[in-house]
């Protein structure tokens, strides 16, 4: 037997596999990327030689107000060790400048009190003003523009009234804008539920381009690069993490190039040839990214790419928050087939896009081609059969039913952190 270690929650789970049946395990090379500094001097030194800006004690003098874009309870960005080091910095070049937190929440929930003392720490949260996006409160948007796409790009009023835009982040594959980070603080990260739809429209998400590790011709990625430009995003901070959440890189500097070199860098990691199999096992990386199946669709894409045609993908994901989207259960759960949905979503115009669209076009895309079986022993069972998909208390079982659908000799693919690969 072979044993693999996968996150599942705040935890890992150690799985067994039999020898005979497994024939590969892709893993980012990120988990096992050596660093000699600490996360602090990562990020200080990325701060020090920013890439193609001026540095950020430089853009904050004489400047009244900034905005610090961050990113929600979804994304494992380690602000804890981020945040302080921005905020020092920017006060020591300027005392008396007014900092505001903005949370990007795009099209999630807003995030709780609890949440942020968990995420960015006691004292900040205590002590600044953090604002959650909200991206249906127009009253609060401000019009700069059309989208490439055509859509009309509706930002935050506080991030477009700020005297200086910065963000932080953190760069990994992306399952349709290539790769986190960067610009997608902005859209989707502080813009209108109305431009997030258009931009996340179905004939986007169905392009070849739209996916894990692309952002040349991807359409998606384009719009998310004007509406950045159109917004003043000045400066960025990204990080790149490895299975721990642990700083390994980090790039500053123009919103641009500092990301496309953090691109560069993540591609060289994370980059893993596909091993078709008839069983691909995958996960969503843990905590906070394995809270709802919405997010988990994006593990499901890596098992995707990896899972030959007809076969099973087990995917192990807490989902302790449900769902995480009622137009996304719903849509999925109300229709006959996944096949059903697909077809209808297809015929959906750009700026027509319902809530959720993109999420539950991806997983009918999914589930129209593979048994998907749920690993989860922290959510509703019921809610997951209801979405089409089969249920599992245990990973044990769910390999168990696998070989009964697939045969005892079934070849598997086992993928310990699905959202920080690309598989091809």
């Amino acid at each position: 037997m072979s044993k693999v270690k996968i996150p599942y929650s705040k935890r890992f789970l150690e799985i067994e596999i039999p020898d005979k049946n497994l024939i590969a395990i892709l893993e980012s090379k990120a988990h096992d990327y050596k660093v000699e500094n600490t996360q602090q001097e990562i990020v200080n030194k990325a701060l020090d030689n920013p890439i193609g800006s001026s540095k950020l004690e430089e853009l904050v003098k004489g400047i009244q107000n900034l905005v610090l874009i961050t990113s929600d309870h979804t994304r494992p960005v380690p602000s804890k060790v981020t945040l302080p080091i921005l905020l020092g910095r920017i006060r020591k070049a300027n005392p008396k400048i007014d900092i505001t937190i903005l949370i990007a929440t795009g099209f999630h929930r807003p995030t709780t009190r609890e949440e942020m003392i968990n995420k960015f720490g006691q004292e900040i949260v205590d002590n600044e003003v953090i604002i959650n996006h909200v991206s249906e409160d127009y009253d609060n948007m401000v019009s700069v523009g059309t989208l490439p796409s055509g859509g009309e790009l509706l930002l935050n009023k506080i991030a477009m009234e700020a005297e200086l835009l910065i963000s932080e982040g953190f760069i990994e594959p992306h399952f349709f804008a290539g790769f986190s980070g960067g610009r997608k603080s902005v859209l989707p990260g502080v813009a209108s539920a109305k431009t997030v739809m258009a931009n996340h429209c179905s004939e986007f998400i169905a392009s070849e381009y739209a996916r894990s590790g692309v952002i040349e011709n991807n359409p998606i990625h384009r719009d998310m690069l004007y509406a950045a430009k159109k917004a003043k995003l000045a400066f960025i901070l990204n990080v790149v993490i490895d299975s721990e959440k642990n700083v390994i890189n980090a790039f500053a500097g123009d919103s641009e190039l500092a990301h496309v070199e953090g691109c560069k860098f993540v591609m060289e990691l994370a980059s893993v040839k596909a091993v078709k199999a008839d069983i691909a096992i995958s996960t969503n990386g843990g905590y906070p990214l394995d809270q709802n199946i919405y997010q988990s669709v994006k593990g499901m894409t890596a098992a995707e790419a990896t899972c030959a045609d007809g076969g099973v993908i087990i995917m192990v994901s807490a989902c302790n928050d449900g769902h995480g989207g009622q137009s996304f259960y719903d849509n999925i759960a109300n229709a006959k087939s996944p096949r059903e949905v697909l077809d209808r979503v297809l015929k959906v115009g750009r700026n027509d896009t319902a809530p959720d669209q993109w999420e539950f076009q991806i997983l009918a895309r999914i589930l129209d081609k593979f048994t998907v079986i749920f690993v989860t022993d922290m959510c509703d069972p019921e809610m997951i059969k209801k979405m089409h998909m089969q249920h599992a208390f245990t990973f044990e079982e769910a390999l168990e039913r696998a070989f009964k659908i697939k045969g005892n000799d079934a070849t598997i693919s086992v993928i310990p952190d699905g959202v920080s690969v690309v598989v091809r």
